[in-house]
């Protein structure tokens, strides 16, 4: 299964999430600036590009399926997202060989919405990953969202990471947020399958969304582990010793939830003599994943203090 939000036919509980901007839609109230915030696989580009459906298609022969917070496979403007044509829609995103988004992505961005519109339709800008914007991308996307083009949408994408407040006021952030529960229900529907057929249980943590159970799963099938070997001590140890998360970057954002969950549980709660490094551990692990600092350092400490300790 190649799970990507843009081929994502259904919107799996954000419904209520979407039936919110519809009403606000048809209010005619619906911000030109959001910001969907909320950890990593959540699905909230999927809740964008459901939402984006949703109003292009309304004149459709087929349109968005509400009842079912489905998009129709046969929908024209679905179609188009997917071949990377659609006239209504772009997308911004990191590049494969990127950490970033750079300023000359912005630039084009720029280009393509000053150029006439083929329809009279909304347009709409997604950009994912807000949080990897260098400063100059920043300053740069800053000037079009104050003064954006007629009938254009932008959605912007930040998986609880933190984003200058010059970016951050221009837009109208609504939190995305599922509990533990849900998200068990979700994967489950992802799979098809009970997720505990494919992790140990002592893996499945409050902090773990849908989206990151989904991946963890498929890149350590690909790693040849089995999930099912490890609780969450011999998952971190193994992740640092065989340096996993230098392969993917989905898995090391997993891990400083693994490394928070190991802490909050474990070390806490234990009262171990590792308890001393608590708040230490804690505030390092959020500088790092706030301000992109260097991870091998702190997975290289965590491991002597915590683990071997």
């Amino acid at each position: 299964m190649n799970l990507t939000p843009i081929n994502q036919t259904s919107l799996f509980s954000l419904d209520n999430y979407l039936l919110d901007f519809i009403k606000l839609y048809k209010k005619k109230k619906l911000p030109t600036k959001i910001l969907l915030s909320g950890d990593k696989g959540l699905g909230k580009s999927t809740l964008a590009f459901h939402l984006v459906n949703y109003i292009l298609s309304i004149n459709d022969e087929h349109q968005y399926i509400i009842e079912e917070s489905k998009i129709n496979p046969e929908n024209r403007f679905y179609k188009l997202t997917i071949n990377g044509s659609n006239p209504n829609l772009t997308l911004v995103d990191t590049l494969n060989d990127k950490k970033s988004i750079d300023i000359n992505q912005i630039r084009e961005l720029i280009i393509n919405l000053n150029k006439s519109s083929f329809n009279e339709k909304e347009r709409f800008v997604i950009i994912d990953n807000i949080e990897t914007l260098n400063i100059s991308s920043i300053n740069a996307l800053l000037k079009i969202l104050e003064d954006p083009p007629r009938n254009t949408y932008f959605i912007l994408i930040n998986n609880d990471r933190f984003i200058l407040p010059t970016l951050k006021s221009r837009c109208i952030n609504f939190k995305i947020f599922l509990d533990h529960k849900t998200s068990i229900s979700v994967i489950n529907k992802i799979l098809n399958d009970d997720i505990l057929k494919y992790i140990n249980k002592d893996l499945i943590n409050y902090y773990a969304t849908p989206g990151q159970l989904y991946y963890l799963t498929q890149f350590f099938k690909t790693q040849e582990h089995d999930l099912n070997d490890h609780d969450v001590k011999s998952f971190i140890k193994l992740v640092i010793k065989d340096n996993l998360y230098k392969k993917n970057a989905l898995i090391k954002n997993i891990i400083f939830g693994y490394l928070e969950f190991y802490f909050r549980t474990k070390v806490r709660l234990a009262k171990s003599r590792t308890f001393e490094y608590y708040d230490y551990f804690l505030k390092r692990i959020d500088d790092t994943k706030k301000f992109n600092l260097d991870e091998e350092s702190l997975f290289m400490e965590f491991e002597y203090k915590i683990l071997n300790g």
